[in-house]
């Protein structure tokens, strides 16, 4: 199912209004609710707020039909988590279905790459040129005396590193990938173990790196990762029967001006 692509709609031609049963989203009640909606473009954060809107007033419409409180913004929260405890049929997987699904993804619960690293950040802003020059020439020195003289490592992030880690001897401990700035994450996957023969650069300036330890990806027996597989299920079981039972709501209560889209449950579930 579609959604009317507010962006298309000519410039000078009012979008139709938003109408949940006889309750009508208001214009400002959308611009307030974009704040909570990021996306690449105003109209798509917009259709995003409005979706949420539809469906917070789905919701509150079928709490009202059931008697429930929803006179402020915090009864009206309450109202709708007891209307889905209520209402929402979840079905508990099994210890079977659980054993399926770790069967045919057991990548997805695995323990990722992790890098133990010490590194010595010579900081020199992107546009200084003058200055990186500088710090790559002292990087340089620094791993060619390292060669011969590991030990000195400490001693050389004490005295020239501008990362707090400095205080540690450098020591970054266990990394995985994206724990680090962008450009330095994609140059330590590819190391190998040991003092790397040149600087690194990144945006802060040139980081002299050692890789102390590398643990490649493996994967975890059912038995460690059966909860976590478990909530992996409800959570998808959750959203499949949050979706069915807001867009049968939309067909009961009626929604004009907009319809909510596959992803109907996603701004619930966030």
């Amino acid at each position: 199912m579609q959604m009317i692509d507010i962006e298309q709609i000519p410039a000078g031609i009012t979008p139709p209004p938003i109408r949940v049963g006889d309750s009508t989203i208001a214009e400002e009640a959308i611009a307030r609710e974009m704040q909570y909606h990021p996306a690449d473009s105003a109209g798509n954060a917009q259709l995003k707020a409005a979706r949420a809107l539809v469906v917070r007033e789905l919701l509150r419409q079928r709490a009202t039909e059931l008697g429930l409180d929803v006179t402020g913004e915090e009864e009206t929260d309450l109202a709708i988590a007891a209307l889905l405890e209520r209402e929402l049929d979840v079905p508990e997987p099994s210890d079977d279905d659980c054993r399926r699904f770790h069967a045919a993804a057991p990548t997805r619960f695995s323990e990722p790459d992790r890098i133990r690293v010490r590194h010595v950040l010579l900081a020199a802003a992107p546009d200084d040129a003058e200055a990186r020059d500088a710090q790559y020439r002292l990087g340089q020195e620094l791993i060619e005396a390292l060669r011969t003289a590991p030990e000195r490592f400490t001693e050389f992030a004490q005295r020239h590193s501008a990362c707090p880690s400095k205080d540690e001897g450098g020591e970054l401990g266990w990394l995985t990938p994206g724990q680090t700035v962008a450009e330095l994450d994609r140059a330590l996957q590819h190391l190998s173990e040991g003092l790397h023969e040149r600087p690194l650069a990144s945006r802060y300036g040139w980081h002299v790196v050692i890789i102390d330890e590398r643990r490649e990806v493996h994967e975890l027996p059912f038995e460690q990762v059966a909860e976590r597989v478990r909530h992996t299920l409800r959570e998808q079981a959750t959203r499949r029967a949050l979706r069915h039972y807001l867009l049968a709501l939309e067909a009961r209560i009626g929604v004009d001006g907009i319809v909510l889209d596959e992803d109907a449950d996603g701004s619930l579930m966030q």
